[in-house]
C-alpha cells in the first residue's frame, strides 16, 4: 500500500464539526426537556379520524366546528392532499366518534367522507414507549460489546457516541419543530442504530488495516486516508438509501411520513458522524498503532506458516 497517496484532510475540520454537533445536540436536549416530543396516538392513546372532503378543507374551520360540537382538544392537520384531513382526539368511550365528527363538520354540506377510525388506549401507548426505549438501550449495549470485541475499546466509545449523536439529532429535530413522533418514527430511530454502526464498522476495518500496513505514517494521516478510501462507498450507500426514503417521504402518505422523515434526517447525521464523530473521538482518546497491532505470538505464527 502506498504511504504517500493523496487524501482529503477530514480531521482538519474536527474542531468545527465538534462545535456544530455540540450545538445541535444541546438544542435537541433543551427542546426535549422544555417542550418534549409531540407524541403520536401510538404513545398517548386516543382516537384518530380520517376524513376526505370533496373540496379543499380549512383545518382551522374544522377544528372550530369540532370545538363547538363539544369535541375538545382536537388536533386537525392535512395529510396527503388539501382534501384529506386527520383529526386526533383525546381518549373517549364513545363508539360512534366517527359519526360524531362527521356530524360536527357538517358532512352533508361539506361532502366529508369518513375513511377510517383508530382507537389506541393510553396503557398500550405507555407500554410501547417503555419497550421501545428498552429496545434502544439493549441495542446500544450489544453494539458496544461487538465493537469492543472486534476492534478496540477506544473505537467502541467512538461508535457509541456517534450512534447517540445520530439519535439525539434526529429526535431533537422532532422536538424542536414539534413533528409528531409515533411508533413508525421510533422504528426509524431504532433502524438508525444499525445503519449508523454498519458504515462505522466499514471505516473501522479500513483504519485497522492501514494502521498495520502503514508503519511510517502518523495516525491522523492514516485516519484521513481511511476515510478518503471509503468515501465513495459511504456516499453511494447514503445516496441510494436516500432515494428510497425520499420516495416514501413524498409518496408514502401519512402512515409513512414520520418513519421516512426520521430516516432522512438520521441517514444524513449518520454519514456525518461516521467521519467526524466516530473516528475523531477514537483519536482524541489516544488510539494508536499499538492498539490495533496483532499480538506478537500471532505474527510469529503467521511467519512460521508455509
Amino acid at each position: 500500500m502506498q504511504q504517500d497517496q493523496k487524501y482529503i484532510d477530514f480531521l482538519r475540520w474536527g474542531a468545527l464539526a465538534a462545535v456544530l454537533s455540540g450545538v445541535l445536540c444541546l438544542a435537541g436536549l433543551i427542546a426535549l426537556f422544555t417542550k418534549g416530543l409531540n407524541l403520536g396516538l401510538d404513545f398517548t392513546g386516543g382516537v384518530v379520524v380520517e376524513l376526505r372532503f370533496k373540496e379543499e378543507a380549512d383545518t382551522a374551520e374544522v377544528a372550530s366546528r369540532l370545538s363547538e360540537a363539544g369535541l375538545e382538544g382536537a388536533l386537525v392537520v392535512h395529510f396527503g392532499s388539501e382534501r384529506d384531513v386527520l383529526v386526533r382526539l383525546p381518549p373517549t368511550e364513545s363508539k360512534s366518534i366517527g359519526e360524531d365528527v362527521l356530524q360536527a363538520v357538517g358532512a352533508a354540506k361539506s361532502g366529508a367522507e369518513l375513511k377510517r377510525v383508530d382507537f389506541v388506549s393510553s396503557q398500550i401507548g405507555s407500554e410501547l414507549r417503555d419497550e421501545g426505549g428498552m429496545a434502544f438501550l439493549v441495542s446500544l449495549l450489544l453494539v458496544a460489546a461487538y465493537v469492543a470485541a472486534r476492534f478496540q475499546w477506544k473505537l467502541s466509545v467512538g461508535a457509541i457516541v456517534a450512534v447517540f449523536h445520530d439519535v439525539l439529532v434526529t429526535v431533537g429535530l422532532f422536538a424542536i419543530f414539534e413533528w409528531e413522533f409515533d411508533l413508525p418514527a421510533l422504528a426509524a430511530v431504532l433502524s438508525l442504530v444499525g445503519y449508523s454502526i454498519n458504515d462505522t464498522i466499514v471505516i473501522y476495518d479500513r483504519i485497522r488495516e492501514n494502521f498495520r500496513a502503514m508503519r511510517r505514517v502518523d495516525r491522523y494521516a492514516i485516519c484521513n486516508i481511511s476515510l478518503t478510501q471509503t468515501l465513495g462507498r459511504t456516499l453511494t450507500t447514503s445516496a441510494l438509501t436516500q432515494l428510497v426514503v425520499v420516495a416514501m417521504l413524498l409518496m408514502g402518505g401519512q402512515q409513512l411520513h414520520s418513519f421516512s422523515l426520521a430516516l432522512f434526517i438520521g441517514i444524513i447525521a449518520g454519514s456525518y458522524s461516521t467521519v467526524y464523530i466516530a473516528s475523531a473521538i477514537s483519536l482524541w482518546l489516544g488510539l494508536d498503532r499499538a492498539d490495533l497491532m496483532l499480538p506478537v505470538k500471532d505474527e510469529r505464527t503467521a511467519q512460521d506458516a508455509p
